[in-house]
């Protein structure tokens, strides 16, 4: 082998990255989660997460209360969700939202009463997902399929029908489908759902195995993107392996090749690709050449014009035709702003229908300046403004920029939000000596590192790539310098923040805060600005020395307002739970009278103490320890014992439990001696009591 041509787009698309990202970020958080079905189709990558703590289910009827449960990049179906709602479970969505726009576009036509067909593989966890979204429904999985499907459904050729496609199937195939549609089914909405990054890796891997002498695809065999990309190197290279990992190349049969090509999966993470072309390095690979990208022009004409949502007919006699007809052959000036709709998206530019006789075309980088890909900023159908930058009278194109009238009205708000004071947001892009850079709408807004609010010591470059809002406080159009504070921003927020808390705050009332500082004495707890007290007693119904028993500097905890002095701007917070009150415990279940089995907890001169219920303890006086007189307690009691014993006072007001093990071995003391035994219960110290808490 003389040279291997690597594709740009192999690996992970966007949507798998993104749902690879948020379960690693659930695991490295709590440690452990449940994932609903595979969370991609490769295995190495779903046993790794295995092995950091996520447990793979297929049915709710798997998970509990309070379980974090992650949906899968394909999706799953809204009775799904409902299900795992109602069993109590967080729901960590990471359904890729290619998908997700499927399941709103379902979703809307089954309200709408149009019948469904879904385009893809009947059987793969997308299309399941898809169907779960919407009514009546068909799956539509071969071309054969397509051109019978109205002979088999008569009674819906004239019905409304919505058409979507599986994210990861071939346009070819899409294509082809629709065609054979439309001879026969009269009112059809078709939506061009197939993902921009498929689109592209496909064309890529047709133009690269019609190049080489062997082509070697990585995926997964039960993922639907790269089984479509092995077919298409199929189509026009004789010599394709298709594998999972390094171990199933047969390197004897590219040793005999000149040029072999290389791509993957949506769902191939990136350490399996270096595996792969470590081991052809063995092969003495002489160099390395990363492959062009797809040629705009197939683009073009693959991104069907019907994949736009259909436009709203309006009546022949609201517009009149010689208007119409004007306007279609309005010429257009450099500097003239514009609005389009967008009918193409390729790997360079973004195809807009102005209306007129002008085709307009946007560059893809006016849209990807933050890191994002294209798609996820512009979507087929979008209306969209830009500004004219040249026009072809000749070929009647456009050159448009969105950037540039984006510069434009953002020159005009920072003149109006400096003025105003009031807080934009962007991006930290880059950090220097001086301060931190914020991208805001294409605008460059340098932050001093005093107005950052961090802490004087504290690294500005963890501020970089966060999102951001700030107040502009120096604008000078002509140097093109933007002055921001983050600081200022902040204080304003939490101003307001605390002013929205005292004008709304009320005793009973609830807040979720986080725990900034613990003292001897309790917990102070930040509920939107405003820290509040809780006080160490508040914290638990237990018996505690110290808050650090019950909680920690970070902590999210529910608290409710005992008592507050907006004057002194003072809060007293509650943590524990009114219903969880030992002694409401108690008194709900027990009366005079009854027997309670009791443990034994504090041996005294005088009695013993014994836990009831957690948190409630009763008093045995030594008298009613057994049916003689006993010199000392631990003669008959030691701590730990279980025993049985009547209850035969209760004092609500001051919270406290007689108890008596000999009114239940003898029937009734005489009056006398039960006088001398409430007597000496009088004498006991108030510090000896038996309180319900501490």
């Amino acid at each position: 082998m003389k040279q291997l041509i690597v594709a740009d787009s192999a690996g992970f698309c966007f949507g798998v990255r993104r749902s690879v990202e948020m379960a690693e970020a659930v695991l490295a958080r709590f440690g452990s989660c449940l994932s609903f079905g595979e969370l991609i189709h490769n295995d190495d990558v779903v046993s790794v997460l295995k092995e950091k703590g996520m447990r793979v289910i297929s049915s709710p009827a798997e998970v509990s209360s309070g379980d974090r449960v992650i949906i899968r990049a394909h999706g799953v179906s809204r009775a799904v969700i409902d299900s795992l709602e109602a069993a109590g479970a967080e729901i960590v969505d990471a359904t890729c939202p290619r998908v997700k726009h499927i399941h709103r576009i379902v979703s809307r036509a089954a309200e709408e009463g149009q019948y469904v067909l879904v385009v893809g593989m009947r059987n793969h966890p997308e299309v399941e997902a898809i169907c779960g979204w919407c009514g009546a429904c068909s799956v539509i999985e071969s071309e054969e399929e397509a051109s019978g499907w109205a002979q088999l459904h008569p009674d819906l050729v004239d019905q409304p029908i919505c058409v979507v496609v599986q994210t990861t199937q071939t346009q070819r195939f899409f294509k082809n489908c629709v065609n054979s549609l439309k001879k026969r089914c009269t009112n059809l909405q078709i939506f061009d759902t197939m993902c921009f990054a498929t689109f592209t890796r496909q064309n890529e891997a047709a133009e690269l195995a019609a190049r080489c002498d062997a082509m070697v695809v990585i995926g997964g065999k039960h993922s639907a993107n790269s089984l479509h990309l092995a077919q298409i190197c199929q189509e026009v290279c004789p010599n394709v392996q298709f594998i999972e990992r390094a171990a199933e190349l047969d390197l004897a049969k590219l040793a005999e090749c000149d040029t072999v090509g290389l791509t993957a999966g949506a769902s191939t993470p990136s350490w399996i690709i270096k595996e792969v072309r470590k081991a052809m390095d063995e092969l003495k690979v002489e160099e390395t050449i990363a492959v062009e990208e797809a040629t705009e022009a197939t683009a073009t004409e693959e991104k069907a014009p019907e994949a736009a949502a259909p436009a709203t007919e309006t009546p022949a006699e609201e517009v009149s035709f010689d208007a119409m007809l004007e306007e279609s052959l309005k010429s257009i000036y450099n500097g003239e702003k514009v609005t389009g709709v967008v009918t193409g998206i390729s790997g360079t530019e973004v195809t807009v229908d102005l209306g007129m006789k002008y085709t307009g075309f946007i560059p893809t980088t006016d849209f990807t300046d933050a890191g994002e890909k294209v798609e996820d900023s512009v979507k087929l159908g979008d209306e969209i403004e830009a500004l004219v930058v040249r026009v072809n009278d000749v070929e009647g194109t456009a050159m448009l920029s969105k950037k540039r009238l984006d510069n434009i009205k953002f020159w005009d708000d920072v003149e109006a939000a400096a003025e105003s004071g009031s807080v934009v947001e962007g991006t930290v892009t880059e950090t220097n000596k001086g301060g931190v850079v914020v991208n805001v709408r294409g605008v460059r807004v340098f932050v001093p590192a005093s107005q950052t609010d961090l802490p004087r010591e504290a690294e500005l470059g963890q501020l970089l790539k966060n999102t951001v809002k700030l107040k502009i406080t120096e604008v000078n159009k002509a140097r093109k310098r933007v002055v921001g504070s983050i600081r200022r921003a902040a204080a304003a927020e939490r101003h307001a923040m605390r002013e929205e808390l005292w004008n709304t705050i009320e005793v009973g009332k609830r807040y979720k805060g986080v725990v900034k500082s613990l003292t001897s004495y309790g917990a102070f707890v930040d509920i939107g600005g405003v820290d509040g007290m809780v006080h160490v007693s508040e914290l638990s119904w237990g018996r505690i020395h110290n808050p650090a028993e019950v909680v920690k500097v970070g902590d999210e905890l529910e608290v409710y307002v005992i008592g507050f002095d907006k004057d002194a701007h003072r809060i007293s917070l509650g943590f524990k739970d009114p219903e969880a009150n030992p002694w409401k415990l108690f008194t709900d279940r027990y009366s005079v009278g009854d027997v309670a089995s009791v443990k034994i907890v504090k041996l005294m001169q005088f009695g013993a103490f014994a836990e009831v219920l957690p948190g409630v303890d009763g008093l045995i006086h030594i008298s009613q320890v057994a049916d003689h007189r006993i010199a000392k307690v631990d003669d008959v009691l030691h701590v730990g014992d279980v025993v049985d014993a009547k209850i035969t006072a209760i004092d609500n007001e001051n919270q406290k439990i007689s108890l008596s093990i000999r009114a239940l071995l003898e029937p009734e003391a005489p009056v006398e001696e039960a006088a001398e035994e409430e007597e000496a219960a009088e004498e006991i110290p108030a510090e000896e009591a038996a309180p319900a808490e501490e």
